[in-house]
This record gives structure tokens, sequence and C-alpha cells, in this order.
């Protein structure tokens, strides 16, 4: 195993330990997890849980990207880079002076920022990132030269709608340090947008993006009140509805609260009674299979890995499910056979996760770490854990 092999998050997290002087039995009393699983982290025996990297990130000063690594840049870089990345971080830089350039017929604009969407959706996030800083320039050109109060209410909303883009597209590539100012944003635009479900939606994305910070209290009160704004019960206030439950389960199972996360996935059962199929409302792809994609996550995450494993593989996604989020699940589903010890299926969930969305799999980091406790587990799966490593990217494990 090379040094660079070794800067897995277990040994990001054992060398900042070491550096502060601490004891794994310092930082299982500070971080609020157990003696054994820090050993097993540290170790690369056991993937590294997205609550724990939180907590333990949050007491020893480091970043959650900074644990995991990401962005992998040597990755996307190979492949071609991340087109309109740079752009994008000037326009977040610009705040609200963005430069505006001469906009499209408004129509045109939504049309345009509806493809941009339906691209992040089906697992073709560096098409959309490439497109969006012009789309938003456009967007503020549209603002400067309308008159009617009408007409800004719209562009506030499509302005809101595009750094909510920007926030999920941040997370995908792991540039966590733009979610931040783009939720601002959105924050900004929503405030004076036409349509009022842009507010509650900034409120319930930031708590997502705080599960990051360990700040799960917050998270939760903002879920909270999101989900008071809400209002009606046509498709788009059903979806927000149902998509802030859901990230209200995932939040509280984080802050290992699974009575709260299992009341949230019921008012999320109930709401995706009355949503025909999945939703692409505002981008929430809420529906009744993302509610079984999110009971699972709650028992990984706050619950049972086992029960987590098993209602993994028998969930019947459909179809009509976005790529991303059926890879999400097999991931999840992953790496929670390999917690209940089974690498063969565990690397089973890990090659579906692969075939359905093969982008954001290979830019996950929970991938890697999963991948690292099946090599760990069961070294006679040798051959097929290197092949999996080899099409991941260099330095996996072998």
């Amino acid at each position: 195993m090379t040094d660079t092999d070794r800067e897995y998050p277990g040994a990001r997290i054992a060398t900042t330990r070491r550096l502060k002087g601490w004891t794994q039995d310092r930082l299982a009393r500070e971080s609020g997890y157990s003696v054994s699983m820090i050993r097993k982290v540290e170790r690369g025996i056991e993937p590294a849980s997205p609550g724990f990297l939180s907590a333990v990130g949050r007491v020893l000063g480091k970043g959650v990207d900074e644990l995991t690594g990401t962005p992998y840049r040597e990755i996307i870089e190979r492949e071609g880079g991340l087109g309109g990345l740079n752009d994008l971080r000037t326009i977040l830089a610009e705040g609200h002076h963005v430069r505006p350039i001469e906009p499209l017929p408004l129509d045109e604009l939504r049309s345009s920022l509806d493809a941009i969407n339906i691209r992040y959706r089906n697992d073709r996030g560096r098409q959309a990132l490439a497109r969006l800083p012009l789309l938003i320039r456009q967007l503020h050109g549209a603002l400067h030269s309308v008159s009617s109060h009408e007409q800004r209410g719209a562009i506030y909303s499509l302005l809101a709608s595009a750094y909510a883009t920007v926030e999920r597209i941040a997370r995908r590539f792991g540039y966590l340090e733009l979610t931040t100012p783009a939720l601002d944003r959105l924050d900004v635009y929503a405030a004076s947008a036409d349509d009022p479900l842009y507010a509650p939606q900034g409120l319930i994305k930031r708590a997502r993006v705080l599960m990051y910070h360990d700040s799960h209290d917050v998270g939760l009160t903002l879920i909270e009140q999101g989900l008071n704004q809400v209002e009606g019960n046509d498709e788009g206030a059903l979806a927000v509805r149902g998509y802030g439950h859901l990230a209200g389960a995932i939040v509280a199972a984080r802050f290992r609260r699974p009575d709260i996360a299992r009341e949230h996935l019921s008012e999320a059962r109930k709401v995706a009674a009355h949503v025909d199929g999945e939703s692409d409302a505002y981008g929430t792809l809420f529906g009744q299979a993302n509610v079984g994609i999110h009971s699972v996550a709650v028992e990984l995450e706050a619950g049972d890995p086992g029960l987590a494993a098993q209602e993994g593989f028998a969930l019947r996604l459909p179809e009509s499910v976005a790529p991303p989020r059926a890879g999400h699940h097999w991931q999840d589903t992953a790496r929670a056979c390999l917690l209940s010890g089974n690498g063969a299926k565990a690397l089973d969930a890990l090659n579906r996760a692969r075939k359905v969305a093969p982008q954001q799999t290979r830019l996950h980091p929970m991938v890697r770490d999963t991948l690292r406790g099946i090599a760990a587990l069961d070294r006679r799966k040798s051959d097929t854990v290197a092949n999996f490593a080899a099409w991941l990217g260099p330095d996996q494990p072998q």
C-alpha cells in the first residue's frame, strides 16, 4: 500500500488526532462515538459515515471535505475538467454585483434552465455546470432590462432556481465551499420571487449543508421553519413538503435521533400518497420511491444496517427514478451490506450504483471508503475489487 493509498478518511482522522495529542479514547469522548468504531474507521475496516465525519471533523477542527479528500481533482481533470467552474466561482464572488449580459427572452431563459436541470437529473452534471454560468449572467441581464413588477418576480424565481442548482452541482462534485454562497444568493432572490416555495427550499437546503458542519440542531430547526412556510396542496407544494420531511429524516438520523427521523418518514409517506409517481417539481424528485430510498438510509445511519441491507435489495425502484438518486441508494445499500459483514453483496450494490449513475458514483467519497472496507473484509475477492478500483481511479484499494 502506497503513502497515497493511505490517504483515506480514517487515516486522515488518525493523523489529525495524533497531531493534536489525542488518544482514541479522547476522540471518542469528544465526538460521542465509540472507541471501537474509531479504531475500525482509522484502520479502514469500516467506512466513515457522513454523521461520523461531521462529528469528528468538528472536534478535530477539520472540514468533511478535508477528511474525505474531496473534490477529487485528479479524476475530474483526467476526465476533462469542469467547464464553467471558474466562471461559477466568479459569479458567487460577485454576489449581488454580478456582471449581466444581454438576455434571451424570458421563455427561452426558462427553457434553458429546465434543460440544465434535466441534465443534472440524468447524471450529466458536467454538461449542466458548463451551461449554468452563462444562464445566470443572462438572468441578471434580464433583471436589469425589465420594468414590470410581474416580470421581475418571475426572473427572481428563475434566479432562485438557478442558485439552487448551483448548490446541488457544488455538492455533487465535492466543492462544499461553494454551497453556502449559493444558498445565500438563493435566499436573497427567493425573498422577491413570485413563487413562495423557493424561500422554504432555501431553509431546507441549508439544513442539509449544515449536516457537514455537525450543526444538526440548527438544521432541524430550519427544516421545521421551512415546512411551516409551505402552503397549498398542488404538486409543487406537495413535492417541497415531502422533500422537507425527507431532509428532516436524514438530518435527524445523522444526529442519532431515530425517533425524529421516523416521524419525518411517516409524514413523508403520507404526502407521497398524494403524488403521482416521482415528481420533478423544483428538482425534489419526491415520491414513494424516494421515501423508500430514504427509509433505507435512515436505518443505515441511525438504526440497523442489517435491516437497511435487506430493505435496500428488496426495494424495487421504478425506471422513472433519477439515476443519481438510484445510484445513491445503491451506495447506501453497499455500505449497509459491508457493515453487516457481507462484502460480496456490498460489491454487488456498488456495481449497481456504477451502472445506473457512473458519474455520481465515481465522485462520491462513501464509495471509496466502502470499497476499502470490502477489500479489508475479504481478500479472496481481490480480483473483483481490483476491477472496480481500476474504474474508480488511481490509488484505490486493491
